[in-house]
């Protein structure tokens, strides 16, 4: 056992200082009461402590994500994902996509990969909840000294706000941001987009949180309240926007007249399930030419995944144990399955079509005390990367199935590196 695993497993102090929260998050009059709003309802948002993880993994992450952004850039990989998506995904307009996550799961040989997302939460919350961490005991101060990168991170997303825009607009000045999603007051990480809206607004942008259905495509521009929208941060789960009530974006993206970000061909390279299948298959990337190098670290990284055929049901139903089932376009766990607790009437849906199988990698554990009880949770790690940088580690603690908000003494977590 290292060190990181045995702290992990040994330290369960509270290392969050509300207090500190509080001035991380409400650093605008315009945030008042967020800190307060989220512990009333969303009290399993933020968990008390942090996630210890050691250099050799943080280091392999990084690696890891390096190797997969210099894959999906492969012209045989980009055709064969583009193939199967809509034609929404095929309009390469410059922009990468923002605020891509990479979530991994802690083997006994390291960090595995368990999928990729294309507009994965969080990031602006994580940065102000790891800098509102305190040492819990002298022996742990070496974890919580400040670190200048954490100070810098709004800096970071911001630049890549900026760096998406010139990918499209050049040195055109940027007017507008429309950060948009579903009711967005009404989703659970609606406090990030107020977050993101300041963010942007202190740097000079005129930022606004706004519906799908507020926005208006007319004259060949798109409109908000009024205001003409120049770029769109898409936190919207419909990611080809097929449904009516996204058509104005989805006008306003095909014509060229916003700048999306993220957007449908990012999906479709980085987050559709099946581009694992290719991700797995040595023998295909070698055929790509993807270098012997890199073949390694994905073959160390990314899990053995398969497509659910007819052909292929008979021997995953008999080895089911060994697999994680989850739903091709799907996202936030939702239709996932661990093969173990499978029934007879849901393998019939997963033998329908439309799944692939992963090999099951479990999740790590963390001791938590919640109300003086000490439990194990399980956790996974999110690696928030653009153009294939990793800018922020942060965990996600939980019990279950799959990765949830509603575990007492879970939620989002601080990563701290063990030297």
């Amino acid at each position: 056992m290292d060190t990181a695993e045995a702290l992990n497993l040994g330290c369960y102090c509270r290392t969050l200082s509300a207090e500190k929260l509080q001035r991380q998050l409400e650093t605008d009059a315009s945030l008042s009461g967020m800190a307060q709003d989220i512990a009333r309802t969303r009290p399993h948002l933020f968990s008390s402590t942090v996630v210890f993880l050691a250099q050799p993994v943080v280091d392999q992450i990084r690696l890891a994500v390096h190797a997969l952004e210099r894959v999906m850039a492969q012209p045989a990989y980009q055709a064969q994902a583009l193939e199967r998506a809509p034609a929404i995904a095929r309009h390469d307009f410059g922009p990468l996509g923002m605020f891509m996550g990479y979530d991994f799961h802690l083997g006994a040989q390291g960090p595995r990969l368990i999928e990729v997302n294309t507009n994965a939460g969080g990031a602006l919350l994580n940065a102000a909840l790891a800098r509102a961490q305190q040492s819990c005991c002298e022996a742990l101060n070496w974890a919580f000294q400040p670190d200048p990168t954490l100070a810098g991170l709004e800096d970071a997303f911001f630049e890549m706000f900026a760096s998406e825009w010139r990918r499209q607009r050049g040195d055109a000045p940027m007017g507008l941001v429309a950060i948009v999603d579903d009711d967005p007051a009404a989703q659970y990480l609606a406090p990030e987009f107020e977050l993101c809206r300041q963010m942007l607004a202190q740097r000079g942008l005129d930022a606004r949180v706004v519906a799908p259905e507020a926005l208006e495509w007319r004259g060949g521009q798109l409109l908000a309240d009024g205001g003409v929208v120049s770029m769109v941060y898409n936190r919207l789960t419909d990611f080809y926007l097929a449904e009516p009530a996204h058509g104005a974006l989805r006008s306003a993206y095909e014509a060229g007249a916003v700048v999306m970000s993220p957007h449908p061909r990012a999906h479709a390279l980085h987050a559709e399930k099946r581009n694992l299948v290719a991700l797995s298959d040595a023998p295909l990337l070698d055929s790509w030419g993807v270098s012997e190098a890199d073949r390694a670290l994905l073959a160390a990284v990314v899990p053995p995944t398969v497509q659910v055929t007819p052909e292929r049901s008979e021997a995953l139903w008999a080895q089911r144990r060994q697999w994680f089932f989850k739903p091709e376009s799907g996202y936030g766990g939702k239709a996932v399955y661990r093969g173990d607790k499978l029934t007879r009437r849901v393998w019939e849906d997963i033998t329908a079509g439309g799944f692939v199988a992963q090999a099951m990698v479990p999740p790590s554990q963390r001791l938590i005390e919640v109300d003086g009880v000490q439990t194990d949770l399980k956790f996974d790690i999110r690696a928030y990367a653009y153009a294939g940088q990793v800018q922020l580690l942060a965990a996600r603690m939980y019990a279950g199935q799959t990765t949830n908000f509603r575990t007492p003494g879970g939620g989002f977590a601080p990563v701290v590196v063990v030297p």
